[in-house]
């Protein structure tokens, strides 16, 4: 069986469902950057979960949860999405290839862990991986993974496990596609409403999230008992969720930048890039926090849980300026 759609093409990005997001609306005539994406959907956010568990330890998001940049693409750009999950694995698989035979490219949800082109040390089980498939060749299916640089290859039988992995998140076989766009073009009233639920969620009253969130998880680092070997796996976790788990607190910063950087010029508000070139700024604050923490877990510095959450209540105190400052310009 071989099928490719040949008019799509692989696009390289940094985060995973804000590429397909990109690659799957410009394959369709809707021409968006992965910033782009990213911000149109409010997807940057922050979040500190101590009642859901993730390796056993709280679960810590620098993004909006799963599929929300897929859905907050369908505002803005008048589309309808088509979901579908599955109890029978192999009913999954062979819906697959018929919407590859319609010449559909398909969205899917996946776990990294089987998707045998990432390297063995950055395997691990995270469900949230999202990819398109777009062809299929003999036993392999053509994969556009948004965090390679290149199309990759992945055979059926892991394809099938990676679709259907278990646990927190599981995909259940997850497949999409958009079904209609209406809207081709971003609009400045999009962009605007997108910023205001970027703002509402950051400075909101919620003590779990936004600037609130980060606080929360700064008292619990400046906590931790450095005679317990369980605090530095717990600032291992926070540094694992905040740069190998997707694109990280500050990849998702740098990111969002971007989009504002685009947005200036769709809504004609300039101020909006003296603003990304601030956010740049607190990106970088959030990758020094992350080395610290690495040399102190590696014993290159003692460890410190007090320089820690001061480092933490900076980037709260320096986002709470930011996004007052954001909300401001665009009112």
């Amino acid at each position: 069986m071989n099928m490719r759609v040949e008019s799509f093409q692989h696009r390289h990005a940094a985060h995973c469902e804000s590429g397909v997001a990109s690659s799957m609306l410009s394959h369709h005539g809707a021409h968006i950057s992965e910033a782009m994406a990213f911000g149109l959907s409010g997807a940057m956010a922050f979040a500190y979960l101590p009642f859901v568990k993730f390796a056993g330890f709280p679960l810590i998001a620098f993004r909006m949860p799963p599929k929300a940049i897929l859905k907050g693409m369908v505002k803005p750009f008048k589309m309808r999405f088509h979901f579908e999950t599955f109890r029978d694995q192999a009913k999954g698989m062979q819906r697959l290839d018929e919407l590859l035979a319609q010449g559909h490219i398909v969205g899917i949800q996946t776990s990294a862990f089987w998707l045998p082109y990432f390297p063995a040390d950055m395997r691990f089980h995270f469900n949230a991986h999202n990819l398109i498939v777009y062809g299929k060749e003999g036993n392999d299916y053509l994969i556009s993974d948004p965090v390679a640089e290149d199309p990759q290859r992945c055979d059926a039988e892991n394809l099938r496990k990676a679709r259907f992995a278990t646990g927190l998140m599981a995909p259940k076989g997850l497949l999409y596609y958009p079904e209609e766009i209406g809207q081709k073009q971003v609009t400045p009233e999009a962009v605007l409403r997108a910023i205001k639920k970027t703002v509402r969620v950051m400075l909101g009253p919620v003590p779990i999230v936004g600037v609130r969130g980060i606080r929360m998880l700064a008292n619990k680092v400046g906590k931790l008992d450095t005679a317990d070997k369980l605090s530095l796996n717990y600032v291992g976790h926070i540094v694992r969720m905040q740069e190998e788990i997707g694109t990280g607190g500050a990849g998702f910063r740098f990111l969002y930048a971007a989009f504002l950087q685009e947005a200036a010029e769709i809504t004609g508000r300039e101020e909006l890039k003296v603003l990304a070139e601030k956010l740049n700024v607190i990106g970088d604050g959030w990758r020094e926090f992350a080395l610290k923490a690495v040399r102190m877990i590696k014993g290159r510095e003692a460890f410190d849980p007090k320089l820690l959450a001061q480092m933490l209540h900076k980037q709260a105190d320096d986002e709470k300026v930011f996004f007052q400052a954001l909300k401001k310009a665009i009112a």
